[in-house]
């Protein structure tokens, strides 16, 4: 039996859907877990030993459906539910379970601020699509797997960093995701620990100015690595401090403590930090992660994805969140005073 899992990005969304590959691998009988994502994605999954075969959509999504039909798939998961995944969809012709993203709950939440999202994390809402299929959840959390050849050489970090250090994600999709750049200065200035930066060939420059406050304890990896040694950078680290990110999940996946920082997103969304099964009553205090956002805000959240800039013009959202609780958070989660 052939199953089809549809998430054509991005790096968050699609390592948030990995325990949905593993439990139908490891809990259905001799199933088949075939994957279609974009191309770019490709290295987030390749490594997967639970994915039996990867497809991939290119600039044309047409191009990529003979290719699925010939599969013969028993069903489709669709964990994007979106246009595209319908056409899809209706061209294989199969029985589909269809993710639901609560668009509506969304709008009244970012609109009239009121919260009627239902208390259950992304992860799990990917997960009731397999009800059908008699898949539950492990409580395992989330995965990421490394190629060996993306595996980070000791050359290639600092040696001051070698004994261990702090990653900071200093990007996001949305600029009001992210804190602004003399807010990360004064965060990576108070840490006094050994910091690694982390983002994409975009957020360069940025790492480039947040470095020079210290440039012997903070080191700029941004843009130097790809996403796959970025992860492993993540996985290396004590801890990451990082916004609503890709990094964010993917640091949940190594089980890593995070201080997980939220501009005009909320975790009420059911994206924060996943680790898998948690005791119900495990007080804040031990959770594996902080959440560091500003709350009660009139004005948050005002997009369930992000902005350019703040539409009001005034960010409180990060402005607002204080550097110094958000060192206090390292201290007491790397034990170090």
């Amino acid at each position: 039996m052939k199953i089809l899992i549809i998430r054509f990005s991005s790096i968050g969304d699609i390592v948030l859907t990995t325990p949905v590959i593993r439990c139908l691998k490891k809990q259905l009988p001799g199933v088949e877990v075939h994957y279609l994502t974009k191309a770019s994605y490709k290295a987030v999954l390749e490594a997967n030993p639970y994915i039996d075969k990867l497809h991939f959509l290119q600039d044309d999504l047409q191009a990529v459906i003979p290719q699925l039909q010939a599969e013969d798939f028993a069903y489709v998961i669709d964990l994007h539910h979106n246009l595209r995944t319908m056409r899809v969809k209706k061209a294989l012709g199969r029985q589909s379970f269809s993710f639901n993203k609560l668009n509506i709950q969304k709008f009244i939440l970012t609109t009239i601020k009121l919260n009627v999202m239902p208390d259950v994390h992304i992860v799990d809402r990917y997960l009731d699509t397999l009800q059908s299929l008699g898949v539950k959840n492990d409580g395992r959390g989330l995965d990421y797997f490394i190629p060996e050849k993306d595996k980070v050489k000791e050359s290639d970090i600092p040696a001051g960093h070698l004994a261990g250090y702090i990653g900071v994600v200093i990007g996001a999709a949305h600029n009001t995701k992210k804190l602004p750049l003399h807010k990360l200065k004064e965060l990576c200035a108070a840490i006094d620990h050994p910091i690694i930066l982390l983002g994409g060939k975009e957020d360069r420059e940025l790492g480039e100015q947040i470095a020079g406050v210290d440039a012997s304890k903070i080191y700029n990896s941004c843009g130097k690595f790809n996403i796959n040694e970025s992860a492993d950078l993540v996985r290396r680290a004590k801890l990451i401090i990082t916004h609503d990110t890709g990094l964010m999940h993917i640091a949940s996946a190594f089980k890593k403590p995070v201080i997980s920082i939220w501009g005009n997103t909320v975790p009420s969304f059911g994206m924060y930090p996943y680790y898998g099964a948690l005791p119900a009553d495990t007080p804040k205090d031990k959770l594996p992660y902080d959440i560091m956002e500003v709350k009660p805000l009139y004005c948050r959240p005002c997009s369930k994805i992000g902005y350019n800039k703040c539409p009001l013009g005034h960010f409180k959202c990060m402005e607002k969140i204080s550097m110094q609780e958000v060192v206090e958070n390292v201290h007491r989660r790397i034990g170090w005073k």
